[in-house]
């Protein structure tokens, strides 16, 4: 499993490259003017993250809404012109969430051609006053780099920067309309957690630090949108070896009390 993560990650690092070389072929200019009137961000290549939470029996996603507009986006941000992509990735999840050093995951590039909607740029630009030179920057093409990341919502305190009116989270089967194509990267987020779900401890940073087998199967069902059988779950989970099993849980009837784990 090891080597088919990191072959993943490799083809995704390879992807990223590919599209920073058409993108310098295409706009060498413009990428070196806009550096200058922008720096230390890096122009044409953006981060966005799908922040995942689950709370009860759902699975969240934190999105903002920008001020004195009725548009909502994923929290995202620049790359610094001395930063790694990783390094902005965890300090965009930073300033946005006020955690660190939690699960983060790289997932996929976004660059179609149509993917900034023209007006929602506009609005945003009017909306927020942008100086001269923001603008120039903000009008260019970018492509994206979307990270994945899991959090414990309880855990979490939100760090509203000053261009958004809120940041919440919302149940991922009734989103906020999301701009650009901030859906199809939530979508593709969910798709990456589904499919890696047997393969990493998933609900290590979702889930509090004792919790029951269905609870942890509340969480798989929220993340995959399907019910599972719970006999088959537990057999599965339990042979994965991500788990220690602790004691009974009290209840007051010992013989119905469910057992309690912990992630190893």
């Amino acid at each position: 499993m090891k080597h088919n993560f990191l072959q993943k990650n490799k083809s995704l690092s390879l992807n990223v490259y590919f599209w920073l070389f058409l993108l310098s072929q295409k706009y060498p200019k413009s990428m070196n003017a806009v550096a200058s009137l922008f720096s230390p961000y890096s122009p044409l290549v953006s981060i966005d993250c799908v922040i995942f939470g689950f709370q009860g029996h759902s699975l969240k996603v934190l999105a903002l809404k920008f001020n004195d507009t009725n548009i909502f986006a994923l929290p995202g941000g620049f790359i610094k012109e001395t930063e790694d992509i990783d390094a902005a990735a965890h300090r965009i999840l930073s300033e946005r969430t006020g955690v660190n050093e939690v699960y983060l995951e790289q997932f996929g590039v976004f660059g179609k051609v149509n993917r900034v909607k023209v007006e929602t740029r506009s609005k945003l630009i009017e909306a927020l006053d942008f100086p001269e030179s923001h603008k120039d920057f903000i009008e260019n093409r970018f492509v994206s780099i979307g990270y994945f990341s899991l959090v414990d919502v309880n855990q979490v305190v939100l760090n509203k920067d000053g261009v958004s009116e809120s940041l919440e989270w919302y149940d991922i089967e009734n989103l906020p309309i999301l701009m650009h194509d901030h859906k199809e990267i939530v979508e593709a987020a969910r798709k990456s957690l589904s499919d890696d779900l047997y393969n990493h401890a998933v609900g290590k940073n979702l889930m509090p630090e004792q919790f029951t087998m269905n609870e942890l199967q509340n969480l798989h069902e929220a993340i995959l949108g399907a019910k599972l059988t719970r006999t088959n779950f537990q057999r599965k989970m339990l042979s994965l070896g991500f788990l220690e099993r602790i004691e009974k849980k009290f209840t007051g009837k010992a013989h119905k009390a469910p057992f309690l784990y912990s992630f190893r």
